[in-house]
Protein backbone atom coordinates (compact mmCIF):
# COMPACT_ATOMS: atom_id res chain seq x y z
CA UNK A 1 0.00 0.00 0.00
CA UNK A 2 1.31 3.74 -1.07
CA UNK A 3 0.87 6.40 0.86
CA UNK A 4 2.37 9.16 -0.48
CA UNK A 5 3.13 8.89 -4.08
CA UNK A 6 0.88 11.34 -4.76
CA UNK A 7 2.45 14.18 -2.39
CA UNK A 8 5.84 13.40 -4.17
CA UNK A 9 5.22 13.55 -7.33
CA UNK A 10 2.96 17.34 -6.17
CA UNK A 11 6.23 18.73 -4.41
CA UNK A 12 8.97 17.43 -7.24
CA UNK A 13 7.67 18.70 -9.73
CA UNK A 14 11.21 19.50 -12.00
CA UNK A 15 12.42 16.97 -10.75
CA UNK A 16 13.80 14.47 -12.94
CA UNK A 17 13.43 10.58 -11.62
CA UNK A 18 16.47 8.21 -12.11
CA UNK A 19 16.56 4.34 -12.26
CA UNK A 20 15.77 2.47 -8.97
CA UNK A 21 17.71 0.40 -6.89
CA UNK A 22 15.59 -2.84 -5.60
CA UNK A 23 16.35 -5.34 -2.69
CA UNK A 24 13.76 -8.57 -2.63
CA UNK A 25 13.97 -11.25 0.16
CA UNK A 26 10.94 -13.89 -0.59
CA UNK A 27 10.70 -16.75 1.93
CA UNK A 28 8.81 -19.53 2.98
CA UNK A 29 7.65 -17.04 6.13
CA UNK A 30 7.88 -13.37 4.03
CA UNK A 31 7.32 -11.39 1.42
CA UNK A 32 10.61 -8.45 1.05
CA UNK A 33 10.73 -5.47 -0.89
CA UNK A 34 13.25 -2.50 -0.66
CA UNK A 35 13.94 0.77 -3.39
CA UNK A 36 15.06 3.82 -3.48
CA UNK A 37 16.14 5.93 -6.61
CA UNK A 38 19.14 6.46 -8.60
CA UNK A 39 19.74 9.74 -6.73
CA UNK A 40 20.39 8.36 -3.58
CA UNK A 41 22.53 5.74 -4.82
CA UNK A 42 24.64 7.88 -6.70
CA UNK A 43 25.61 9.49 -2.37
CA UNK A 44 28.25 6.52 -1.35
CA UNK A 45 27.55 7.28 2.38
CA UNK A 46 23.54 7.23 1.64
CA UNK A 47 23.88 4.37 -0.12
CA UNK A 48 25.39 2.32 2.45
CA UNK A 49 23.18 3.47 4.90
CA UNK A 50 20.08 2.95 2.24
CA UNK A 51 21.79 -0.70 2.11
CA UNK A 52 22.07 -1.03 5.70
CA UNK A 53 18.76 -0.04 6.27
CA UNK A 54 17.60 -2.32 4.06
CA UNK A 55 19.45 -5.36 5.85
CA UNK A 56 18.52 -4.48 9.33
CA UNK A 57 14.70 -4.32 8.21
CA UNK A 58 15.13 -7.99 6.19
CA UNK A 59 16.22 -9.67 9.33
CA UNK A 60 13.87 -8.00 11.48
CA UNK A 61 11.06 -9.30 9.08
CA UNK A 62 13.00 -12.84 9.40
CA UNK A 63 13.46 -13.25 12.73
CA UNK A 64 9.63 -12.28 13.55
CA UNK A 65 8.25 -14.31 10.53
CA UNK A 66 9.77 -17.51 11.74
CA UNK A 67 8.91 -16.79 15.26
CA UNK A 68 5.39 -16.45 14.65
CA UNK A 69 5.13 -19.85 12.50
CA UNK A 70 6.54 -21.46 15.39
CA UNK A 71 4.10 -19.72 17.88
CA UNK A 72 1.11 -20.39 15.27
CA UNK A 73 2.37 -24.06 15.05
CA UNK A 74 2.76 -24.60 18.61
CA UNK A 75 -0.84 -22.77 19.18
CA UNK A 76 -2.23 -24.86 16.06
CA UNK A 77 -3.72 -22.40 14.27
CA UNK A 78 -2.68 -21.28 10.70
CA UNK A 79 0.58 -18.94 9.54
CA UNK A 80 -0.11 -16.07 7.38
CA UNK A 81 2.90 -15.23 5.61
CA UNK A 82 4.45 -11.78 6.56
CA UNK A 83 5.11 -9.02 4.36
CA UNK A 84 7.44 -5.72 4.60
CA UNK A 85 7.90 -2.99 2.15
CA UNK A 86 9.71 -0.14 1.82
CA UNK A 87 9.94 2.14 -0.98
CA UNK A 88 12.26 5.65 -1.04
CA UNK A 89 11.29 7.84 -3.60
CA UNK A 90 12.66 11.59 -4.79
CA UNK A 91 10.94 14.46 -3.89
CA UNK A 92 13.31 17.21 -4.71
CA UNK A 93 17.13 17.77 -5.60
CA UNK A 94 18.51 20.67 -4.49
CA UNK A 95 22.73 21.95 -4.42
CA UNK A 96 22.01 21.76 -0.58
CA UNK A 97 19.77 19.15 -0.34
CA UNK A 98 18.54 15.40 -1.65
CA UNK A 99 15.11 15.10 -0.10
CA UNK A 100 13.32 11.89 -0.11
CA UNK A 101 9.81 10.18 0.49
CA UNK A 102 9.54 6.56 2.28
CA UNK A 103 6.26 4.79 1.78
CA UNK A 104 6.39 1.82 4.34
CA UNK A 105 3.64 -1.57 4.32
CA UNK A 106 4.06 -4.41 7.00
CA UNK A 107 1.74 -7.28 7.09
CA UNK A 108 2.14 -9.70 10.38
CA UNK A 109 -0.78 -11.67 9.92
CA UNK A 110 -3.99 -9.38 11.14
CA UNK A 111 -7.31 -8.53 9.03
CA UNK A 112 -5.56 -5.74 7.38
CA UNK A 113 -1.38 -4.29 6.38
CA UNK A 114 0.26 -1.06 8.04
CA UNK A 115 0.97 1.53 5.80
CA UNK A 116 2.80 4.73 6.54
CA UNK A 117 4.87 7.46 5.51
CA UNK A 118 8.78 8.94 6.23
CA UNK A 119 10.78 11.50 5.02
CA UNK A 120 14.13 11.87 4.57
CA UNK A 121 16.51 14.75 3.91
CA UNK A 122 20.60 14.42 2.94
CA UNK A 123 22.56 17.37 3.72
CA UNK A 124 24.88 17.79 0.78
CA UNK A 125 27.07 20.59 1.87
CA UNK A 126 28.09 18.23 5.37
CA UNK A 127 27.60 14.94 4.23
CA UNK A 128 24.53 13.68 6.74
CA UNK A 129 21.11 12.22 7.08
CA UNK A 130 18.59 14.59 8.62
CA UNK A 131 15.18 14.36 9.55
CA UNK A 132 13.37 17.20 7.70
CA UNK A 133 11.56 18.57 10.77
CA UNK A 134 15.43 18.67 11.90
CA UNK A 135 15.58 21.66 9.86
CA UNK A 136 13.28 24.15 11.62
CA UNK A 137 14.11 25.60 15.09
CA UNK A 138 11.21 23.28 17.06
CA UNK A 139 8.15 21.21 16.11
CA UNK A 140 6.40 24.35 18.22
CA UNK A 141 7.49 27.16 15.74
CA UNK A 142 6.78 24.87 12.72
CA UNK A 143 3.02 24.49 14.29
CA UNK A 144 2.67 27.73 14.82
CA UNK A 145 3.85 28.71 10.73
CA UNK A 146 1.94 26.10 8.88
CA UNK A 147 -0.73 24.68 11.68
CA UNK A 148 -3.79 27.04 10.51
CA UNK A 149 -3.39 26.69 6.67
CA UNK A 150 -2.52 22.69 7.29
CA UNK A 151 -5.62 22.57 9.27
CA UNK A 152 -7.92 24.31 7.04
CA UNK A 153 -6.57 22.18 3.95
CA UNK A 154 -6.86 18.87 5.98
CA UNK A 155 -10.19 19.72 6.27
CA UNK A 156 -11.17 19.96 2.87
CA UNK A 157 -9.71 17.01 2.08
CA UNK A 158 -11.74 15.23 5.16
CA UNK A 159 -15.07 16.92 3.69
CA UNK A 160 -14.30 15.49 -0.01
CA UNK A 161 -13.63 11.79 1.64
CA UNK A 162 -16.54 12.06 3.97
CA UNK A 163 -19.65 13.86 1.55
CA UNK A 164 -19.68 16.01 4.64
CA UNK A 165 -17.38 19.01 7.19
CA UNK A 166 -16.27 17.71 10.68
CA UNK A 167 -18.04 18.53 12.83
CA UNK A 168 -17.74 18.04 17.30
CA UNK A 169 -15.08 16.98 18.83
CA UNK A 170 -14.74 13.32 18.14
CA UNK A 171 -11.56 11.68 17.76
CA UNK A 172 -10.89 12.22 13.71
CA UNK A 173 -12.34 15.42 13.51
CA UNK A 174 -9.56 17.51 15.63
CA UNK A 175 -6.73 18.75 13.22
CA UNK A 176 -3.21 16.55 14.60
CA UNK A 177 -0.13 18.49 15.74
CA UNK A 178 2.86 18.60 13.55
CA UNK A 179 4.79 15.90 15.55
CA UNK A 180 2.15 13.38 14.61
CA UNK A 181 2.81 14.24 10.71
CA UNK A 182 5.35 12.85 8.61
CA UNK A 183 6.79 16.26 6.68
CA UNK A 184 8.35 16.11 3.03
CA UNK A 185 10.69 19.01 1.39
CA UNK A 186 9.72 19.53 -1.76
CA UNK A 187 11.07 21.99 -4.62
CA UNK A 188 9.31 23.55 -7.86
CA UNK A 189 12.89 24.40 -9.53
CA UNK A 190 15.61 22.04 -7.73
CA UNK A 191 17.55 25.34 -6.49
CA UNK A 192 15.80 25.87 -3.27
CA UNK A 193 13.24 24.60 -0.47
CA UNK A 194 9.74 26.19 -1.71
CA UNK A 195 7.20 23.95 -0.56
CA UNK A 196 6.34 21.64 2.68
CA UNK A 197 4.60 18.12 2.31
CA UNK A 198 2.64 16.91 5.50
CA UNK A 199 1.50 13.30 5.57
CA UNK A 200 -1.32 12.11 8.30
CA UNK A 201 -1.04 8.63 8.21
CA UNK A 202 -3.95 6.66 8.56
CA UNK A 203 -5.44 6.93 11.80
CA UNK A 204 -3.96 10.37 12.39
CA UNK A 205 -6.56 12.40 11.16
CA UNK A 206 -9.12 9.67 9.92
CA UNK A 207 -9.74 6.02 10.57
CA UNK A 208 -8.19 3.31 8.31
CA UNK A 209 -10.64 3.39 5.77
CA UNK A 210 -9.74 6.83 4.57
CA UNK A 211 -6.45 6.16 4.01
CA UNK A 212 -3.74 8.85 4.40
CA UNK A 213 -4.40 12.88 4.21
CA UNK A 214 -2.07 14.67 2.23
CA UNK A 215 -1.28 18.63 2.15
CA UNK A 216 1.21 20.49 0.48
CA UNK A 217 1.91 23.88 0.90
CA UNK A 218 4.24 26.85 -0.23
CA UNK A 219 7.10 27.85 1.97
CA UNK A 220 5.73 31.31 3.18
CA UNK A 221 7.70 33.81 4.83
CA UNK A 222 6.05 33.04 8.33
CA UNK A 223 7.55 29.72 7.46
CA UNK A 224 11.08 30.65 6.17
CA UNK A 225 11.02 32.55 9.89
CA UNK A 226 11.51 29.25 11.55
CA UNK A 227 14.00 27.46 9.50
CA UNK A 228 16.98 27.74 11.24
CA UNK A 229 19.82 29.92 10.66
CA UNK A 230 21.98 27.38 9.27
CA UNK A 231 19.85 26.26 6.52
CA UNK A 232 17.93 29.37 5.52
CA UNK A 233 19.96 30.43 2.13
CA UNK A 234 18.41 26.72 1.10
CA UNK A 235 15.08 27.68 1.33
CA UNK A 236 12.90 30.37 -0.59
CA UNK A 237 9.10 31.86 -0.93
CA UNK A 238 7.19 29.52 -2.89
CA UNK A 239 3.64 30.37 -4.81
Amino acid sequence: MVTGMALAAALATGAAMGAVAQSRGDAADYKFTYTYPAEARRIPALRAWLEGDAARLRAATARDAAEARRQARKEGFPFRQYETQKSWKLVASTPRFLSLSGDVYSYTGGAHGNPGSLGLLWDKAVGRRLEPKAVFTSDAALQAAIGTPFCARLNVERTRKRGAPPSGDGMFDKCPKIGELTVLLGSSNNSRINRIGLIADPYVAGPYAEGAYEVTLPVTAALLRVVKPAYRAAFAIGR
